[in-house]
């Protein structure tokens, strides 16, 4: 199992809001977080609202300080994750069918005869 570091982007938050100012970090650099787990607490001109982590694992860097204006997709924080060949990826939820199944009735219109 390898480390691999990914940057989370403020994400947009919806109306039209193009930027967002850091009021509280949840976490600290070091810290292991859990998916959906409290990451970071923003503000808009509309509203206050707490950011989820989006994944799980170590904070490596805080890209921005309490305070900080931060612009939509810009770098918010990085995490260093686990990568492992026997972790499931994501993909298609289901089963992909391989050929186009022929439907199981066919109905023939025919015209009435006189």
């Amino acid at each position: 199992m390898a480390e691999d570091n990914t940057t989370f982007t403020l994400p947009d938050l919806g109306e039209g809001l193009v930027e967002a100012t850091v009021l509280e970090w949840q976490v600290a650099v070091g810290d292991r977080v859990e998916r959906n787990a409290p990451l970071v607490e923003v503000e808009t001109t509309k509203s206050a609202v707490v950011i989820p982590s989006p994944t799980e694992g170590r904070v490596v860097t805080l890209h921005a300080e309490e305070d900080e204006v931060v612009p939509v997709g810009a770098p918010l924080v990085t995490f260093a994750v686990t990568v492992s060949d026997e972790a499931p990826q994501a993909g298609i939820v289901g089963k992909v069918p391989t050929e186009e199944a022929k439907p199981a009735r066919r109905v023939r219109l025919k015209p009435p005869t006189d």
